[in-house]
């Protein structure tokens, strides 16, 4: 599970931090979006060694760009080719309007690794008219696949929504993700029922790495991401580059789970990923780390197939005492949460955290990315192996640097009084860190299933549910003594600047992001939707969150902040209970709720006071280079170039990660 860079509020945090050395974070803005840089601290304490093992595990981060791509939907890599082909080949004008309108396309479609918009997931369109995107294709040689390719571009009817959540329709039917192929949900769902293994203890995560359809002869098949298979070029390319990682690893524990990893892609068997995600959750002596795979299940509409991403890290060492602590005391934490024991751990194991660096993004981490992410995701092996948590230092700062590169701050706009702004200032940056540990380290990892229960009991619903756990989770104990009393929290005052922010942002601010009459979709948006919401109808009475209206503009106040903290806690105790006895009609009712239907008024009036600041809602990054240093005809170095040019580095990935 991550959680992304939204699901906090690291990309708004007045943030305390100086800006080191003038390095200047924001590079590019367009759209809705704003490209950054980051930094990688501490590259030049690693060794020689590290840092080769750091590039190859880049590299095999890279080359499965082109997987993520054709999972989004299956045209995205056709129409990247073309615009490619106009970006590097057209001569005509490139001044006029019509083509900085193509341009500024261009650059969204990058950014979301195909047509759909990377969190609001419905198909964007061009500003040019289609007749010019035409004349653009006929210019480079393209005019054969106008036809196809426009309609897929600009037709507002087709292929609509990446992931569709209206469930008065066929959501696998209606859904652009490539992840089915002429199959409906029933079909899919009774193919699954017939190969899984009632009451196993250890599940695969069946469907994972693997693409359902249809034959000519009506049978309902698999067809698995592998060498040899759908996407075998790319993975060809990722497995290269980690045998060459491995031969560089720090310890035997890495080249033993590389190892497990390359078998898991030239075999695509699960039940070695399952054996490689073990061994891989109980690496944690190595400075050097790293996620690939097909990992999320976010973006399929039955929430079981999992996108293709990357990350490569460096332990932030100073900085993880803080993650170290929470997880020694996990099962402290455990012990008294709010839910019912029976669903407790009894025996938490295995917790590692620590704060990273990231060296490198990929796939569904790029270019917009988390800022934590906790995984294993399979629910046995967090029960008997325990799992591996991470916050992302270097792109939580970043947002922040950038933010201070901005002359306004959303947070004076929406904070009711100087009270609340002075709780934000002095706290919040470092709440937004507290929380996204809690959440990573602690909350996903906690609880457990009853026996006999499915780890996709609760079907479409999974994602979104599982996340607003593990925000409760974190939420209800940042108000705990215990965080002043390890250190974490400097007094217990601090956690009330994240309560405050939390509420405001999931009622009202987030959907600055959403199109004006479109529902919420996205799982990390609906998690602090349905958790503001519910807070807020359920405290009504005792005015507990209360709606403030001041010279025309809307507030959202928290006036009792205990009483917010246990309501936080008994939504925590019915969402566990949820999850653990798999309860679909009650995970289904909870979301249809309180999670997906936005105020109209509530968001016309966010849009407006929003683009008013002139912000742009959405934040991702480019990666820098890591250039081997050669010196006669030896590499002996590997340096860190940090890049300045957004649309340069797309076309150079275009070009060199090129695999499907």
């Amino acid at each position: 599970m991550l959680i992304l860079s939204g699901a906090a509020t690291a990309a708004v945090s007045c943030g305390t931090a100086g800006n080191e050395g003038n390095f200047k974070y924001l590079i590019d803005e367009f759209a809705d979006l704003k490209i950054m840089r980051y930094q990688i601290p501490g590259w030049d304490s690693l060794s020689v060694a590290q840092k080769e093992y750091v590039y190859h595990l880049s590299e095999a981060a890279k080359y499965g760009r082109d997987i993520l791509w054709a999972q989004n939907c299956r045209y995205n890599l056709p129409v990247r080719h073309v615009i490619e082909n106009i970006i590097g080949n057209y001569k005509g004008d490139r001044e006029c309007s019509e083509y900085q309108d193509f341009l500024v396309y261009a650059k969204r479609v990058f950014f979301s690794n195909g047509i759909h918009h990377h969190y609001a997931e419905d198909k964007f369109f061009p500003a040019c008219p289609q007749e010019y995107f035409r004349s653009l294709m006929e210019a480079v040689g393209d005019a054969d696949k106008a036809d196809t390719l426009l309609r897929v571009i600009y037709d507002p009817e087709y292929l609509l929504q990446r992931k569709s959540t209206d469930t008065s329709k066929d959501i696998v039917a209606s859904s652009a993700v490539n992840f089915y192929e002429g199959v409906t949900r029933e079909e899919v769902e009774k193919y699954y029922e017939s190969i899984m293994i009632p009451n196993d203890p250890r599940p695969v995560s069946y469907g994972l790495n693997s693409k359902v359809y249809k034959g000519e002869d009506g049978i309902v098949r698999e067809d698995v991401y592998k060498v040899g298979g759908l996407y075998g070029p790319a993975i060809e390319k990722i497995v290269a580059e980690l045998e060459l990682a491995e031969q560089c690893a720090e310890n035997q524990a890495q080249k033993d789970g590389l190892k497990l990893l390359i078998d898991y892609y030239r075999t695509g068997d699960l039940r070695t990923w399952d054996e490689y995600n073990i061994l891989w959750a109980g690496e944690t002596e190595g400075v050097v780390d790293y996620v690939n795979g097909f990992i999320e299940d976010y973006n399929d509409p039955l929430g079981r197939k999992a996108s293709w991403e990357a990350i490569v890290n460096i332990k932030d060492l100073e900085a993880s005492r803080r993650t170290e602590l929470i997880s020694q005391n996990a099962q402290w934490f455990e012990d008294r949460s709010p839910v019912d024991p029976k669903f407790r751990k009894k025996e938490v194991r295995g917790v590692s955290a620590k704060v990273i660096n990231v060296a490198a993004l990929g796939g569904d981490c790029f270019p917009s990315t988390p800022i934590g992410i906790n995984l294993p995701n399979a629910d046995w092996i967090r029960k008997e192996y325990g799992s591996k948590s991470v916050t992302i230092a270097n792109i939580t700062h970043a947002y922040s640097f950038a933010a201070q590169e901005s002359p306004k701050n959303i947070q004076s706009e929406f904070t009711f009084d100087e009270k609340e702004l002075e709780y934000a200032r002095k706290y919040l940056s470092l709440t937004d860190e507290v929380h996204t540990d809690l959440h990573e380290c602690l909350g996903h990892g906690s609880g457990q299933l009853l026996p006999g229960v499915p780890s996709g009991a609760l079907g479409e619903y999974s994602s979104a549910l599982e996340e607003t756990r593990a925000d409760l989770f974190g939420l209800y104990f940042m108000a705990d003594p215990k965080l002043v009393e390890l250190g974490i929290l400097p007094d217990g005052e601090a956690y009330k600047a994240q309560y405050a922010n939390y509420i405001r942002n999931g009622l009202f601010v987030q959907f600055n992001r959403v199109e004006l009459g479109r529902k919420n979709t996205e799982a990390h948006m609906q998690n602090r939707l349905l958790i503001a919401k519910w807070c807020y109808e359920k405290g009504l009475k005792d005015n507990v969150i209360e709606r403030k209206v001041r010279d025309g503009k809307t507030y959202f106040v928290v006036n009792d902040y205990e009483a917010l903290r246990g309501l936080f806690g008994k939504l925590l105790a019915e969402v566990q209970r949820i999850k653990s006895e798999g309860d679909y009609k009650a995970g289904k009712a909870l979301v249809e709720t309180y999670a997906v239907e936005i105020d109209p008024v509530l968001h016309r009036e966010v849009k407006e006071r929003y683009s008013s600041l002139g912000l742009k809602p959405y934040g991702g990054f480019i990666n820098p280079d890591i250039v081997p240093v050669e010196k006669g005809g030896k590499v002996v170095d590997y340096k860190v170039v940090y890049n300045d040019d957004y649309l340069a580095q797309m076309m150079e990935y275009g070009k060199k990660y090129a695999t499907l």
